[in-house]
Parts: C-alpha cells; structure tokens; sequence
C-alpha cells in the first residue's frame, strides 16, 4: 500500500500565499515524478506542477512565476509555494507521485498514487 497526505490548504485572500505539503509513505521502493492536480468546480482535474526525481519541474502556463514546487526525495515529499493567489486558483489540490511499490514477492509495481485532496479557497 502507498498513501500521500496532503496538508496546508485553506482559505485565503487574493494576492496571499499559501504552502501545499504532501508526504508519501507504505512500502515504497522509489519515486519517480511526483506533482500537484487540481479540480474546481464543474472542471476536470488539470496539471498544476510537477517535478522530477532529478528537480526538473514544469509548471501549467496559469501558474507559471507564481508556483514553486519542490520536493525532498529523503522524506518522499513534494511541496507547492502559491504566491500572489487568485480567486481562479480555488480548488481542491492533489497530490500525485508515479512510484515504484514493493511487493511481498519481493518484485515492485509501477504505480500512480493520488492523496486525498486538500481545499484551496481564495477569495476576492
């Protein structure tokens, strides 16, 4: 099993900043990519960043010099810094990592786990 736990989403004003955090654990052999999703309300999930096992990152038009992701492959984290928000930033945030899971045969499975989502709201 691989779970991602996502935490710092919250309500905030237009042009303040908040930090995304998401940890990964359970029987992990190692991480390739791992990124941030987002769904607003009647739209479909979209990309928001995402980040190499490496550090090369690649961030949605929408969001480019106002997001910074980062992570730390010691601790299996991936982080987002969302600065200057906007109201348009407002959904639900998930985590996302491509990770290799160990199984009990001793052989691993390439997978896709997601986090559970944390709200971002931001207000005019």
């Amino acid at each position: 099993q691989v779970q991602l736990v996502e935490s710092g989403g919250g309500l905030v004003q237009a042009g303040g900043s908040l930090r995304l955090s998401c940890a990964a654990s359970g029987s992990i052999f190692a991480i390739n990519d791992m990124g941030w999703y987002r769904q607003a309300p009647g739209e479909q999930r979209e990309l928001v960043a995402s980040i190499t096992r490496g550090g090369t990152s690649n961030y949605a038009d929408s969001v480019k010099g106002r997001f910074t992701i980062s992570r730390d492959n010691a601790n299996k984290s991936v982080y987002l810094q969302m600065n200057n928000l906007k109201p348009e930033d407002t959904a639900v945030y998930y985590c996302n990592a491509k990770v290799f899971e160990k199984l009990g045969s001793g052989n691993t499975r390439y997978r896709e786990a997601w986090g559970q989502g944390t709200l971002v709201t931001v207000s005019s």
